[in-house]
């Protein structure tokens, strides 16, 4: 008598139990909102904002047009507290009064319930580069050699929008630190997602991959490590250096870009786009790097230390053409061609997710630099709303003393109108205005900011005008 197995069906939650267990993951009492705009040497705490989840929808893919949108955030923060769970993180000044919050991060719910939803988040996070990424027809060897070299005869010395709108800064102090602030989630861990993918048996190529990781970590010697020279940089401007101690201001495509390899190294069936994603950045990195060097020397002068870069620029032309010639095209000779699309792929989603980042980043600095036209942006807006022009549906609040409104987004414009009291607007690293009753500030979709409350109490009103140009 045979006994036929059920067929296999692939685990999947519901739209109510994923609801359920992202709750219950970020309502941990270490993802708790903040009371200060900054971390002091916990690596543990992350504000997740928990208490908004139970409103948004993880259930679905996030469309490409919508990928800034405040749900974009919150899914990148979790997933980061996810993936960096798997990863060994220790204050700086000892454990001491935060053993607690380190048995809080590492215990085995805190994780296993971080594992229940992580394949969901992602989906809902990076399901959109199956739209945007199609990669056709039938590559050989030679065709993806010929594409992939074709990387290194670009011409990368033109600067960002990153670093055009450093450049162009009311501030270029102010958004070179932001900008810096932004690289921290990868550069303070650097290579960790890497190692993810050199452990198991799979031959020559992964002792050749292992050979990068070793530069990337100061072949043991922790003054050259990567992640020490980066923070040689930080504390040469005046930035802190304890891990997320600047979660608050991390951008939304910022953690997008560090979660990305974390996504691919994590799930090991996105091996080979893992491998195209390493070609693209350690090839693009080399020019970027010269110029990242160049740009902190003229902004911050001659004191600051961008060791970190300039070896970057000997390294990775190196990293480059190893992850070419000793990683991708070793690996498809024993392989075969049906490797090929995926390391294209990864390729072309990793150049789409950079290019997301930076035009994120170049936006949020030209509205910090906008934050005293937004306050005077109030006065128009605001007419249109109180004589009746403009109707938009409005929350009225009334919030205490040091009531800190942790960082987040709106999914379309705003108008914050304060009726009584005084608040302290937050548009980013040192970007503030100081609205008293009878001002106010627009909030441009997609940009992120926060609020104190700098008087007794504070009675304010969010209005949703969608656009705020349709009020003027």
């Amino acid at each position: 008598m045979s006994h036929a197995l059920p067929a296999h069906k692939p685990f999947e939650l519901t739209p109510e139990q994923l609801k359920e267990y992202v709750v219950q993951y970020a309502t941990n009492p270490i993802y708790l909102d903040n009371e200060e705009w900054e971390n002091d040497d916990n690596p543990y705490h992350r504000q997740l904002r928990p208490q908004v989840l139970p409103y948004l929808d993880f259930s679905r893919v996030l469309p490409r047009k919508e990928i800034l949108h405040y749900e974009g955030l919150a899914a990148q923060r979790i997933l980061t507290s996810i993936y960096e769970a798997d990863l060994m993180f220790l204050p700086k000044g000892g454990l001491k009064e935060k053993w607690n919050d380190f048995k809080a991060y590492y215990n085995p719910s805190n994780r296993v319930l971080g594992e229940i939803i992580r394949p969901s988040l992602e989906k809902f996070a990076f399901g959109f580069l199956d739209e945007e990424v199609e990669v056709s027809g039938q590559w050989t060897k030679a065709d993806l050699e010929t594409y992939l070299r074709a990387l290194q005869d670009k011409d990368l010395t033109q600067p960002s929008l990153s670093e055009t709108a450093i450049k162009k800064s009311a501030d270029p102090v102010r958004a070179a630190k932001m900008w810096l602030i932004q690289f921290a989630p990868d550069f303070l861990s650097e290579a960790s997602p890497m190692l993810r993918n050199v452990l198991g048996y799979y031959g020559a190529a992964q002792s050749e991959w292992f050979k990068i990781i070793i530069d990337e970590y100061g072949y043991g010697v922790h003054d050259t490590k990567h992640s020490h020279l980066f923070e040689r940089t930080m504390e040469s401007v005046g930035l802190r250096t304890d891990v997320h101690h600047y979660w608050q201001y991390y951008l939304n495509s910022s953690l997008m870009v560090n979660n990305y390899f974390h996504y691919l190294g994590k799930n090991h069936e996105l091996f080979f786009r893992y491998i195209g994603a390493l070609y693209y950045t350690e090839t693009a990195l080399v020019d970027w790097c010269r110029r990242a060097a160049d740009l902190l020397t003229e902004v911050f002068g001659p004191d600051v230390d961008v060791e970190y870069f300039t070896e970057h620029v000997g390294i990775d032309l190196h990293h480059g053409k190893m992850a070419l010639e000793k990683l991708i095209l070793p690996l498809v000779e024993e392989h075969g061609e049906v490797i090929i699309p995926e390391i294209v792929r990864g390729y072309e989603e990793f150049q789409l997710i950079s290019d997301i980042a930076d035009r994120d980043f170049a936006t949020q600095i030209a509205w910090m630099d906008d934050g005293p036209k937004n306050k005077e942006l109030h006065a128009p807006v605001w007419d249109a709303i109180s004589s009746g022009r403009v109707t938009a549906p409005v929350a009225n609040i009334v919030e205490p003393y040091r009531e800190l409104s942790n960082t987040h987004c709106h999914d379309g414009d705003e108008l914050c109108h304060i009726v009584s009291g005084t608040m302290k607007f937050v548009a980013g690293f040192e970007s503030y205005q100081i609205l008293e009753a009878g001002e106010g500030t627009v909030i441009e979709r997609n940009r992120l900011h926060g609020a104190i409350i700098d008087s007794e109490e504070c009675v304010y009103e969010i209005h949703s005008v969608g656009d705020y140009r349709a009020c003027l």
